[in-house]
């Protein structure tokens, strides 16, 4: 499995395209190109998943019911937008328009390790995000999913 750690600052050039910091980088696995999927993400950002760690996703949404209106509707959502990518030879990967758009890229990108994948923001949406979010309410979160059956530690 592959596992992310760090925070990057990037920059958009005018086409769209931004270098993938050497410390995800070195990150990746050695084996094969370096290929990714580009989705949106849960919040207003996108996700930027290796191959690796894409394909037992995708392979996990396409065994869910396709009789379920709720199936159809999450996949529609989860999918829409769905882009492979690759490096080009000069290490940068390029964000279709659609999920610029949808993640309100400007030209200040921050790249967030989460676990599995990286998560893209604008860098100022990424910086109200944590403005917004108190070290309380951190401690409070991080109580209830780490420790989610109700036990104290």
């Amino acid at each position: 499995m592959i596992g992310f750690l760090g925070e990057y600052e990037a920059t958009l050039d005018s086409k769209g395209r931004f270098l993938l910091p050497v410390g995800f980088k070195k990150q990746l696995p050695e084996d094969g190109p370096a290929q990714f999927v580009i989705n949106r993400g849960f919040e207003k950002c996108l996700s930027l998943y290796p191959m690796k760690s894409w394909e037992p996703i995708f392979a996990r949404v396409s065994q869910l019911n396709d009789f379920d209106p709720e199936v159809r509707q999450f996949r529609r959502y989860f999918l829409n937008g769905a882009t492979m990518v690759e490096l080009d030879s000069a290490g940068r990967l390029l964000i279709p328009q659609n999920l610029k758009e949808h993640a309100g890229l400007e030209k200040d990108i921050v790249l967030a390790a989460a676990v599995d994948k990286i998560e893209i923001w604008d860098k100022s949406k990424y910086q109200q995000f944590f403005e917004s979010f108190s070290p309380e309410a951190f401690s409070s979160l991080a109580k209830q999913v780490m420790n989610p059956g109700g036990l104290t530690s």
